[in-house]
């Protein structure tokens, strides 16, 4: 295992995001206060309690996991996408390092940005409402565990993406709406029957669900399905990883 050069990767990804923290940190903390501030503030008193919890208590996870989920995507796709762009990546590619180092170095950084983001943003939320974390423990695992696994496949959107406006396409478009539609602000058991059993197509629904059981201990799924499904989808994406280094797609052409 080559260290020196997991750490070169790693220190150089975290310093990229120390030189522009207004955009990687402050400005999703920012964007999840105001809503905190519109729908936990404003509206949650107007709420009834979902679950036995309060509105504003109840929709802090799924926040979180809206911020995490969108950055982890942003942060690993631009982390690999550009050095493609500027052409060094054929620096790392012809270096003395394997292809499961360079994963690490890159999908360990932007990892750790989000986990520390996610933090602050859970920090935060105590200013707004008052809530308390059954499952600490539960919690961080699954925070780092959400955080790995979409930066896996925030890389491989890095990899795909020809151009700057398709590292955007996949967390506005997709993973936005589906977190939205996954359970964030409401339960699933408030949905009619049939949509209840069409929203659990989404996968969002189980990291959410599971994330959210962690704080209070109830959840719209099994925690264990929860975990199953997100482990199941971080498979994928090692897969796809795999696959993309032992044919050279978009990396070496």
């Amino acid at each position: 295992m080559n260290f020196y050069a997991i750490k070169a990767i790693y220190i150089f990804e975290m310093a990229r995001t120390w030189r522009t923290i207004l955009q990687s940190i402050a400005s999703p903390v920012i964007s999840t206060s105001l809503y905190f501030i519109v729908f936990g503030s404003a509206i949650g008193p107007r709420m009834a309690q979902i679950d036995g919890v309060s509105y504003g208590a109840y929709i802090v996870p799924g926040l979180i996991m809206l911020s995490v989920l969108t950055e982890s995507i942003s942060n690993a796709s631009f982390g690999i996408y550009m050095p493609k762009w500027a052409g060094t990546i054929y620096e790392v590619l012809s270096a003395p390092i394997s292809a499961f180092e360079i994963v690490i170095g890159y999908v360990g950084a932007a990892a750790s940005k989000s986990v520390i983001l996610g933090l602050i943003i859970m920090f935060t939320s105590w200013l707004f409402v008052d809530y308390t974390i059954v499952h600490p423990w539960w919690m961080l695992a699954f925070l780092i565990l959400t955080s790995i696994t979409f930066c896996l496949f925030g890389f491989i959107i890095g990899v795909w993406a020809d151009g700057w406006e398709k590292l955007q396409i996949v967390p506005i478009m997709i993973v936005t709406p589906l977190t939205f539609l996954g359970g964030s602000f409401y339960s699933i058991s408030m949905l009619p029957p049939f949509w209840q059993k069409v929203t659990l197509f989404n996968p969002v629904v189980y990291l959410v669900s599971g994330f959210r059981w962690s704080f209070y201990g109830v959840s719209d799924v099994s925690v264990g399905i929860s975990l199953g499904m997100t482990l199941v989808f971080m498979l994928l994406c090692l897969a796809g990883i795999w696959w993309i280094f032992r044919t050279g797609y978009r990396l070496k052409t």
